[in-house]
């Protein structure tokens, strides 16, 4: 079983759902909690505050959506992790990653764009120039 990355729970609790490698499904999942997808998944999966991790089985055809992702087995589509996300060396990933960090292990294979995403940051006042006045020429 692959190693699973949980995101830290403020209510102590620690709820993981398990997509078992027999199961199929197509739709949209929303969660509230960690997720390991063994199986194959087809629509859109949105957890944002948890840790998605497609296991070595898992084979998932869908916009990803979380804090944190974790891919052993194979994603097609756009992966969005507020976080991270983690490209292990047994990970295929054909899609985009946007995220605040990407990990690609030695041996993963990737095809797709990566965006990195920074904190908003407070602009800097801007400052206006105000040129010399020209001297007048009276005649």
């Amino acid at each position: 079983m692959p190693e699973v990355l949980r995101a830290p729970n403020p209510a102590g609790a620690n709820n993981q759902t398990v997509f078992g490698s027999s199961l199929v499904l197509k739709g949209d999942l929303t969660g509230n909690e960690d997720l390991l997808v063994d199986g194959q998944f087809e629509g859109t999966l949105n957890v944002p505050d948890h840790c998605v991790t497609i296991g070595s089985q898992g084979r998932v055809k869908a916009e990803v959506r979380a804090r944190l992702v974790v891919i052993h087995g194979s994603v097609e589509g756009k992966i969005t992790a507020r976080d991270k996300i983690d490209l292990r060396k047994t990970g295929n990933i054909v899609g985009d990653l946007v995220s605040a960090s990407v990990s690609i292990e030695e041996g993963a294979y990737f095809k797709g764009s990566i965006e990195i995403l920074r904190e908003a940051k407070e602009e800097a006042p801007r400052i206006r120039a105000v040129g010399a006045a020209m001297p007048s020429v009276v005649s």
